[in-house]
């Protein structure tokens, strides 16, 4: 599964980065740099956060197997 970032710079010089299949999925960085590690780090927070609350993630479902 792929997640596409989009990065943009604010007039007020700060970088914002959104991560556009996760909804609110944003953040600020002062660096390009940093708002992009900053929207990775929440998005998955995010994904956990879904996962925990039994929300279907299935994108990334076939990432986990259980071990018999």
């Amino acid at each position: 599964m792929h997640f596409t970032v989009e990065v943009e710079r604010e007039t007020d010089k700060r970088w914002i980065a959104e991560v556009t299949d996760l909804p609110g999925v944003m953040a600020y960085g002062t660096t390009r740099k940093q708002a992009v590690l900053k929207v990775q780090a929440l998005a998955l927070r995010v994904l956990a956060d879904r996962i925990e609350h039994g929300e279907k993630i299935p994108s990334i479902a076939k990432h986990f197997v259980e071990a018999a």
